[in-house]
């Protein structure tokens, strides 16, 4: 093929005109066809995060307790002491599940589970943060139906419980709804294997299922903007098979515990060609595979197609010479595809080959990050709706509230509020035994690192994706800060994040400048709460020319410790006659809210009151009135404002609230609905009062009583909200009844 239509070959599967001539330089010759459309999927923004790398790099992406660098291995991995470290991480699965929503979400889980125990670490948990359009509409259905029973049935059917997230509705992902998993696991830091291959002659296997033209380019597909044609992009998807995956997880961990493996490395993204490529430059090393040796599921695959597919379920390996046997035995007891396909070389070269026929032969640092791969500084500009977002509210025009009963039932019943039982009782939360929230539910998920132990962690996923676009500096600081109050009221010590960035295409600069400013205000919270960041997933082109982007999403993944789960501090009111706190700072103000949205409708206003200061001030003071144990339960406000806040509280045990409120100079709106953050409510035995406040004072946190716990009823200042089984009721139903027609 002549260079000409080479280089419109590039362009037509994702290249620039400029990387042509890249990839031409790198080789030092004009590239095959083949290799063109390996360097595609590498050099795509999925795999090489090209247009993202520089500003990922300025985030803290070190601490004393992690024990990989950041993005140096499939996860990051966090020493919890005494021998014990948690892998975890969060990816997207956004593009598959638009297109087929049961197996794009269902191979997101799947893949991500591959990426903990590839690390010698046993998934115990997952969690999931999905955003859809409208639930009213016959297509948000759909996908939201298809999502969670993909989720449902391969979390199950793995064996690992799916213990918490967050369902978020808004019309901006109508087109493309953002479905993000998230795995932790535990591991013994003695048996981690890396990503790595090394060692001249060395054997390279194959190992788990046979490759399918599934999934075909979907690192290619995940990297251009969904089009009104998708699902044309359907070959595209992967197909899960989490039964395959519970057996090469088991024999995974098996054979990490011989010492046979140099490293081994899940087939995600670019399938065959990434694991190839990317172990080989982390070790400095070349491969040399035979692709006539790659078990197949269909006859007379070309070699193009087998570089490319993402079929599930596979890994790559590179295995000690001699000892090769007892490896093939372990796989051979779980029933598992093992075959050697090829040898580690030392000259740097990912040569493929069919039988004796050189397929493609391409230096293996010219393909990846940190390597040859593209580096952009992209241009960004602040978009247009910034400052018609942050204009003040005219708080004359804007009534204050006049039923604060009617609105306290409207608000409950909203789909971004009400409860999601529809969603989680899909999901096995109890599978392995490690999940203590099950039976009293906390701000975090707090769960037993194995079931005999009472040491534990605290895990949450949190966006306030509105917050973002209103303001993406303070929005991308605020999502961590509410993740480490979260963990914090569930008794724990924020130790890390793991994040799964969701924007628009980066060559847009408004979407780039949403992209840089989230970066910058993710990376003052991190470095302020010493949580550092320890990998995660961009995914850019989250939009569609009917729609436009999302808003921007940086979805955080936190880990926390927790010495004793049964010292856990529940969300729940725990008794009768408990005085009740709001600790923090309540303002004039409902930007951005469920309430300003949804009940005043105000579709634009700005991000809510924050202060970092006195949000870091919180944290900490929360994790000692803990310590000192002065406080019967915690709960962070957030979606929906305080009186959400103080009703999830009763709503645990059916425990009522007569709040005697003294308002001062903030309006009913505000106070009750606004969402401005660093607050929190709290319940204190009446015997600890004293000592409560006297403490909330030496750590110079605002304080404001809110009244009692009492009874089956909720009432303030006097009038009756109604019963708590009663707006419990509207609560529960308020998403489900619509769902179900």
């Amino acid at each position: 093929m002549a260079d000409k239509d080479l280089r419109a070959r590039a362009i037509e599967i994702g290249l620039l005109s400029e990387e042509y001539d890249a990839i031409c330089d790198h080789l030092g010759r004009e590239p095959n066809l083949t290799e063109l459309h390996i360097y595609s999927v590498m050099w795509s923004e999925h795999c090489s995060y090209k247009n993202s790398i520089v500003w990922l790099k300025t985030l803290p992406r070190s601490g004393k307790k992690l024990l990989v660098e950041a993005g140096e291995e499939n996860a990051g991995l966090v020493d919890l002491g005494n021998g014990i470290g948690c892998a975890f991480k969060i990816e997207s699965h956004n593009h598959p599940s638009a297109v087929e929503p049961y197996q794009g979400a269902a191979t997101g889980v799947g893949g991500i589970h591959r990426d903990i125990f590839t690390m010698g670490a046993r998934p115990i948990a997952a969690l999931n943060s999905l955003r859809f359009g409208n639930p009213d509409l016959p297509r948000t259905q759909h996908l939201l139906r298809g999502v969670v029973k993909g989720i449902g049935n391969y979390g199950n059917s793995f064996g690992v419980p799916t213990v918490g997230g967050e369902v978020f509705f808004d019309e901006v992902y109508h087109t493309n709804p953002l479905v993000n998993a998230m795995s932790v696991g535990i591991c013994d830091v003695n048996l981690t294997v890396s990503a790595t291959a090394h060692g001249a002659g060395n054997p390279v296997y194959i190992v788990g299922a046979a490759t399918g033209k599934d999934g075909i380019a979907g690192a290619a597909f995940a990297s251009k903007d969904l089009s009104e044609n998708a699902e044309e992009d359907l070959p595209a998807v992967q197909v899960g098979d989490p039964f395959q995956e519970k057996l090469l997880l088991e024999a995974s961990l098996e054979v990490i515990k011989t010492g046979a493996l140099i490293g081994m490395q899940d087939m995600g993204a670019a399938g065959i060609t990434c694991s190839t490529s990317e172990m080989s430059a982390k070790g400095c090393a070349g491969m040399r595979i035979d692709l006539s040796k790659v078990p197949t599921r269909q006859q007379d695959m070309e070699a193009w197609e087998m570089l490319l597919s993402e079929s599930q379920e596979r890994m790559l390996l590179v295995i000690k010479k001699g000892r090769t046997a007892e490896v093939e035995e372990i796989f051979k007891r779980w029933d598992v595809l093992c075959e050697p396909i090829g040898e580690v070389t030392d000259d740097g070269n990912i040569c493929f080959t069919m039988g004796e026929e050189v397929v493609a032969n391409i230096p293996a640092e010219s393909l990846v990050l940190g390597g040859g791969a593209p580096v952009y500084h992209r241009e960004y500009e602040e978009p247009p709706y910034y400052k018609e977002w942050n204009t003040p509210l005219d708080w004359s025009s804007i009534e204050d509230v006049a039923d604060l009963k009617a609105s306290t039932e409207a608000m409950l019943a909203l789909p971004n509020i009400a409860s999601k039982r529809w969603v989680y009782e899909q999901y096995d939360n109890m599978v392995g035994l490690v999940n203590t929230s099950a039976n009293e539910k906390h701000s975090s998920m707090v769960i037993r690192i194995d079931p005999t132990s009472t040491k534990g962690l605290c895990l949450t996923v949190d966006c306030n994706a509105r917050y973002v676009h209103a303001d993406p500096k303070k929005g991308g600081s605020i999502a961590v800060c509410e993740a480490a109050r979260n963990i914090a009221c569930s008794g724990g010590q924020p130790s890390a994040i793991t994040n799964c960035l969701n924007f628009g295409n980066p060559y847009n600069k408004h979407v780039y400048w949403q992209f840089v400013h989230a970066i910058q205000g993710m990376g003052e919270a991190c470095s302020r709460l010493d949580t550092p960041v320890t990998g995660g997933n961009v995914s850019f082109y989250n939009q569609s020319s009917d729609d436009g982007p999302v808003y921007p999403t940086p979805t955080i993944g936190m880990i926390g410790t927790i010495d004793d789960v049964r010292d856990a501090l529940p969300m729940g009111f725990q008794a009768e006659g408990h005085r009740v706190y709001l600790l923090g700072h309540s303002v004039n103000d409902i930007g951005s809210s469920q309430y300003a949205q949804h009940i005043m409708g105000l579709a634009k206003s700005p991000a809510p009151y924050f202060d970092i200061d006195e949000e870091v001030r919180l944290i900490e003071g929360i994790q000692v009135l803990h310590r000192d144990k002065l406080m019967a339960s915690a709960n962070d406000v957030s979606d929906g404002g305080l009186m959400i806040a103080l009703l999830e509280s009763s709503f645990e045990h059916g425990i009522g609230i007569n709040a005697t409120i003294d308002l001062g100079d903030v309006r009913k709106d505000a106070f009750f609905f606004g969402e401005a953050q660093g607050r929190v409510v709290v319940s204190v035995e009446e015997a600890k009062a004293a000592a409560f406040e006297q403490k909330v004072a030496e750590l110079s946190i605002p304080l404001h009583a809110l009244g009692l716990t009492h009874g089956n009823d909720v009432a303030v200042n006097g009038e009756s909200m109604g019963s708590v089984s009663a707006l419990h009721s509207i609560y529960d139903n308020g998403l489900t009844s619509r769902l179900n027609g």
